[in-house]
């Protein structure tokens, strides 16, 4: 029984690490994609008429 619930919450905590990673990897990606498409919208800014 001690066996099933040890392999039970390995398997838990695999599955946590592997969700932490994308959602880390992710959140990069995007924030450097963010930053880049502000740095573009300052560079035209004198380009832009309003």
């Amino acid at each position: 029984m001690e066996e099933k619930i040890y392999k039970t919450l390995g398997g838990s905590g695999a599955l946590n690490i592997a969700v932490g990673v994308v959602v880390l990897v992710t959140g990069i990606v995007s924030g450097t994609l963010l930053i880049i498409g502000g740095a573009k919208l300052l560079a035209g800014k004198s380009k832009i008429l309003f």
